[in-house]
């Protein structure tokens, strides 16, 4: 729970507020005390939605619908104001976390509490049906733990059964993932009941196993293999395998009733009602938030003095009124600790909050000390601002280690910090040939392993094997993409030579497979391969020229002889545009190019922070403290330390530890200054893999295009 804001309201519908259970898109949920006395939910919509007629007749339905209801498993609508400016509503405060929260900071669920899961809640979806409702979102984020058993919330989109549809003929309601096949249709079909068994279904898949039946990924890959796939339920429990599978059935008909589901499922389940159902340690979260809540002081009154009608100007006791009201507008975590407390009582010490380490194991000494550098100073300063937040639940410690470019080295060092166990991650390596043996060490520790700039192109070959690298840049073959953008869209050319330098190695090798399979403009692709060892750069030029090429991509790693490639195209008199990759986008290439580095595009995997309005106070924090704008890498290492925090926020206290990072990260998403990071759940890879940047050498320096989609036709020179 966060603390209130100034500009929150004291009380909603006689509710008094207490603190923030959360906030979106949508609006603010808040812990309130009913004028009863007891601690209430109250969840606002914000006014610009309550604006669409639409979509305030469908608030108006979630609390006629909830109102309905009185099941055990169900949690009831108290008190609401759907005409309000900004509509509320007021459900019993449960203080469990989401089994979505459970799942991805504790992992799978054993098969008793799944099976108690599914028995209780087909016993409310059988109480929701009876009313003549469906509820139609059915998920892991709208089902509450309780000690006792689940409580399904937010019948936001439920609707009574063959009720015309608020929507648009075309439009999909429920979740992607947890959707009934039914439901993705578009021809205006009605989804019933059916689909909230199937919904069940593919939650209790996800209790069991920690991913859904159907992955992950953009939402209409999702809902495709929902609608044409089979799931895939790798993991589960044989036990569980007849009863999902059962659910899962594309034909609604073919489905079990609610009440036939809960009869299989609850077969043979013994103990006491509610008795120890789920694993440790989530009993103790619930006691933990239980009594947090129930040691909240009593709200105040809100009291108005009477006015001083003898007295004018300001006064010493109005100027300390005065400064009052300010210290709440400017500390708001210190007046929300102190409402309440009788003036005059000395406050209680505050808790101090838990330090966890992220280790960065770097070269800061060798060959790649440049990137390494950068890495230090974009976590460096992300820590500091983490620590320095008023609201941050816990603090973060930054472990430098220096492996100097050397394998041998970065192994030993590598096991001196997994040894130490106040570390919960590693950033590092900062450079590729470490990754896979650091790969393989971090997952023996479970201990997650943040990838920044280095790359591996085993990473993606499996999940198993690397299921503690956590990579927040995408693959290197990604800079192919790019590269066929700006020849396609941007620069476009019909013919396009490629020149494959085998020095360059594997990462330019996987550029060059891709270019091959989808030439720019759909075009002709001519491939001149120059040995390594050879250094016939003139001869490349001719062969391009024969081939008509319009345009050259160099695909090397070296800017020395990505160098020599362009002085060679020069004297060669080769008209066309030029390319390369970011392995050869450094000082070196400008420097030994000269003159013919002009007009050179580059495909890289990191942005310029100085081009990025989001980044402004950052670039000015860099300044400040090392007196020269960020390089190349750093506000991707900045992002990496805010994935972190992030990851263990949305843990409770005792799961904060490499256990719970592991678990909980890839379930994280994470607005960065580069680039958001969020990852697919099945294969833990980069949502937006695509994303990467295009950049052009003018007057001898890089200018920063932009991202590649969003960089206009005819941009550059």
């Amino acid at each position: 729970m966060r603390p209130l804001t100034p500009a929150d309201p004291a009380e909603i519908g006689g509710n008094r507020l207490l603190g923030r259970l959360g906030s979106g898109g949508m609006g603010t949920v808040y812990l309130a005390r009913s004028a009863a006395g007891t601690l209430v939910a109250v969840k606002v919509i914000r006014a610009d939605h309550a604006a669409n007629p639409d979509f305030r007749a469908r608030f108006r339905r979630e609390v006629e619908a909830a109102g309905q209801l009185t099941g055990r498993w169900v949690v009831p609508v108290v008190a609401a104001d759907p005409l309000a400016r900004e509509p509320w509503l007021a459900t019993p405060y449960v203080p469990g976390p989401s089994l979505a929260e459970a799942v991805g900071g504790y992992g799978p669920l054993p098969v008793r509490a799944v099976r108690t899961l599914g028995a209780r809640l087909a016993e409310a979806l059988a109480q929701v049906h009876a009313t003549g409702l469906v509820h139609r979102d059915v998920k892991p984020g709208n089902i509450l733990l309780a000690p006792d058993g689940p409580r399904l919330i937010d019948f936001g989109i439920a609707r009574a059964e063959g009720a015309v549809t608020l929507t648009a003929v075309d439009a999909v309601l429920g979740t992607p993932g947890y959707l009934a096949p039914e439901q993705a249709r578009t021809d205006g079909a009605v989804a019933g009941a059916p689909s909230d068994v199937f919904s069940l279904g593919c939650v209790l898949a996800y209790a069991a196993t920690g991913h859904g039946p159907f992955g992950g990924g953009h939402a209409a890959a999702v809902v495709y293999r929902t609608v044409h796939d089979e799931p895939e339920l790798s993991g589960l429990p044989p036990e569980l395998l007849d009863p999902v599978l059962a659910c899962l059935a594309k034909d609604p008909a073919a489905r079990p009733t609610p009440d036939e589901l809960g009869a299989v499922l609850g077969e043979d389940l013994t103990g006491p009602d509610g008795e120890d159902w789920l694993p440790p340690p989530l009993p103790r979260l619930i006691a933990e938030r239980s009594t947090r809540a129930l040691d909240l002081p009593a709200p105040e009154p809100t009291r108005i003095d009477a006015p001083e009608a003898a007295v004018r100007g300001l006064t010493r006791r109005r100027l300390l009124g005065a400064g009052a009201g300010l210290a709440v507008i400017g500390a708001p975590v210190a007046w929300f600790t102190t409402r309440g407390r009788a003036r005059g009582t000395t406050p209680p010490p505050a808790r101090a909050l838990a330090t966890h380490t992220l280790a960065l194991l770097a070269d800061l000494t060798g060959p790649g000390k440049e990137i390494g550098q950068a890495h230090e100073r974009g976590m460096k300063l992300a820590v500091e601002r983490h620590n320095g937040r008023s609201d941050a639940a816990f603090r973060l410690a930054l472990r430098i280690a220096d492996d100097g470019g050397d394998a041998t080295r970065a192994a030993q060092v590598f096991t001196e910090l997994a040894a130490d166990p106040a570390v919960v991650a590693l950033a590092g390596p900062t450079w590729d040939d470490a990754v896979p043996q650091l790969a393989v060490a971090a997952g023996a520790a479970d201990l997650a392993l943040l990838l920044v700039s280095a790359d591996s192109p085993e990473n993606a070959l499996s999940r198993e094997k690397w299921r503690t690298v956590v990579a927040t840049r995408p693959a290197g073959d990604q800079l192919a993409l790019p590269v066929i953008d700006y020849f396609s869209r941007i620069r476009p050319v019909n013919r396009t030579g490629l020149v494959e330098d085998v020095e360059g190695g594997e990462p330019a090798s996987l550029v060059v497979q891709h270019l091959q399979q989808s030439p720019p403009s759909q075009g002709t692709l001519s491939v001149h391969r120059i040995p390594a060892g050879s250094s016939d750069f003139a001869g490349a030029v001719r062969a391009l020229t024969e081939a008509g090429a319009e345009a050259v991509v160099y695909a090397g790693t070296s800017p020395q002889r990505a160098a020599q490639m362009a002085r060679a195209l020069t004297e060669g008199g080769f008209q066309g545009r030029r390319m390369g990759l970011q392995y050869a986008m450094e000082p070196a290439f400008l420097t030994a190019a000269g003159p013919a580095a002009d007009g050179w595009a580059f495909a890289a995997l990191f942005t310029d922070p100085l081009a990025v309005p989001a980044a402004a106070e950052f670039v000015t924090a860099h300044r400040a403290a090392y007196g020269q704008p960020p390089a190349r890498w750093a506000a991707e290492a900045y992002d990496a330390v805010g994935l972190l925090a992030a990851t263990l926020t949305g843990l409770v206290e005792e799961g904060r530890d490499r256990a719970g990072v592991t678990r909980r990260i890839f379930r994280t998403a994470h607005e960065g200054l580069a680039k958001p990071l969020s990852f697919d759940s099945n294969t833990h890879v980069l949502t937006r893999a695509g994303t990467a940047h295009l950049y052009q050498v003018e007057s001898g320096a890089y200018r920063y295009l932009g991202i590649y989609p969003k960089v206009a036709p005819g941009a550059g020179r």
